[in-house]
């Protein structure tokens, strides 16, 4: 029998035998861990940080100008559009000069009168103001939520999108889109792509997402089957 018939016959058997082998090993081998991995001396070198998706309170800051009266103990503002809905009384404040942020001083909302488009609002100091100023900076602390919630530091914005990283295991973290709601002064509401107890990115998110993308460990941010649109 001819060389070239025998060889044909040899791979006829064999084949098979081998196509089922290499079908094993592509099950068998281990898969390439989704998302980015970082080493626990990394993540000592970066102070990587991690928070809780949880319900808390998301505080909105309502800055105006206002003036003291002569006692240096009332302020006293206007406020205009959809943020005079938010001023009650009884809520906190600080008030500073706009020339030292440093002079800073607490007070209370102790009147809210409605205006055409706005309200006056009226504020006790705890102590005197400083001397010879007029003219303060208010801050006014509005309270929201509770809400599913986490700290705006992981967030990372790309245009229209918001993107925060998960982390899935030790070391293991993973790029998640998110809808988000109200955005207050130190937290943010998430509305979709989150569930409360999961451990985000705070601290060290950007060197994250700069590996992830440099390393294309995947091509887009996962979306998360797990929360309803």
């Amino acid at each position: 029998m001819p060389s070239r018939v025998l060889c044909l016959l040899l791979l006829s058997f064999l084949l098979p035998g081998l196509t089922s082998a290499q079908g094993v090993r592509e099950h068998t081998r281990p898969s390439k861990p989704a998302g980015t991995m970082v080493s626990e001396a990394q993540a000592n070198d970066l102070t990587l940080t991690l928070s809780t998706a949880s319900l808390r309170l998301v505080q909105t800051w309502i800055r105006t100008a206002g003036t003291i009266d002569k006692s240096g103990k009332i302020l006293t503002a206007s406020l205009a559009g959809k943020d005079a809905a938010l001023v009650k009384v009884g809520q906190r404040l600080r008030a500073f000069p706009p020339s030292s942020k440093s002079s800073m001083y607490q007070a209370y909302v102790t009147r809210v009168a409605a205006l055409p488009g706005g309200a006056a609002v009226e504020a006790s100091l705890s102590g005197s103001g400083r001397q010879n100023t007029t003219h303060y900076v208010m801050e006014i602390v509005v309270e929201r939520g509770p809400f599913l919630a986490i700290p705006n530091e992981a967030i990372i914005e790309e245009g229209d999108r918001r993107v925060v990283y998960v982390q899935r295991t030790a070391g293991q973290y993973v790029p998640q889109e998110i809808r988000t709601g109200i955005q207050g002064e130190l937290l943010t509401e998430i509305v979709d792509g989150l569930k409360e107890g999961d451990q985000v990115v705070t601290f060290g998110s950007f060197f994250i997402d700069a590996e992830h993308k440099l390393k294309g460990t995947d091509q887009a941010p996962m979306t998360d089957d797990r929360h309803p649109h």
